[in-house]
């Protein structure tokens, strides 16, 4: 199990916990930070003993966005992390989830700010959890920027046009109540509970057969840009496979023995 000093990586169980860790810059990203999440994305892809990830923030923020001076290595010790990027020159999207998609589902909590790259990145996870006080959006008209993250094309896809315009030409503020109406969170819990809260939904999907649910969030995905027709057609090319394995089978028989499934990856 990776990390570094700007990203922490655990485990709870069969969910991996990752936690953009400088909380005394509000997690502003830096290299380090982005070497470690994109480690903890492969790390997630990897481990069949790993079924959900959870991406949280240490102290009263989720991520202030990205610190440019950071990023060029200079005074967070990132010098070091230097020759992962040389290697590698699009870590940083991937890491951002821009230019990767994890095969299991991810979890957002959050608390305090989620702005600019923090909105970003929340963009590219599957299900989402806030605390009252969080803030969200996308500030960088505000300051002759554009934000390159991928929210000119994916927020529209999430949430409607009207609002992800107004979200991106404004840069205002939303809070986490706004953000739900709009559809940009699902839940809305008490301040200081939002990691409690997705790693109560990361074990109810760790409960659920692995194999179908990631066929299922493969096929949701796959599907997005498709016609009805199809998307109809690619998902029974994903989902028929599934009633084959062992798995289906154990769930079937758990059912009819009325006992919890113990499911296998086979």
């Amino acid at each position: 199990m990776g990390g570094t000093e700007h990203l922490n990586i655990q485990r709870e169980g069969a969910t991996l916990v990752l936690t953009l860790n400088r909380p005394e810059a509000k997690n502003a990203l830096s290299l380090p930070m982005l070497v470690g999440l994109y480690d903890g994305w492969l790390e997630a892809d990897a481990d069949d003993s790993i079924r959900s990830v959870v991406f949280t923030g240490a102290g009263d923020s989720f991520c202030a966005g990205m610190d440019l001076k950071a990023l060029a290595g200079k005074d967070t010790g990132g010098e070091q992390y230097r020759d992962r990027l040389t290697a590698d020159p699009d870590l940083h999207w991937k890491a951002m989830l821009r230019h990767h998609r994890p095969r299991k589902p991810v979890i957002a909590a959050v608390e305090g700010y989620c702005v600019a790259g923090g909105t970003e990145m929340l963009q590219g996870t599957d299900i989402r959890v806030a605390g009252e006080a969080a803030t969200f959006g996308l500030f960088e008209v505000r300051r002759g920027l554009f934000p390159i993250g991928g929210s000119t094309v994916r927020l529209q896809r999430q949430i409607p046009r009207t609002h992800a315009l107004e979200m991106l030409l404004t840069g205002r503020p939303y809070t986490a109540r706004e953000a739900a109406d709009i559809g940009l969170i699902g839940h809305v819990v008490p301040d200081g509970t939002a990691l409690t809260k997705a790693l109560e939904i990361a074990e109810l999907i760790n409960a659920c057969g692995p194999l179908a649910v990631e066929a299922v969030k493969a096929s949701v995905y796959e599907s997005a840009e498709m016609t009805e027709t199809e998307g109809l057609a690619a998902e029974l090319k994903r989902g028929w496979p599934i009633f084959d394995t062992a798995d289906a089978k154990e769930g079937a028989r758990a059912f009819a023995e009325k006992r919890p499934p113990v499911y296998r990856r086979a």
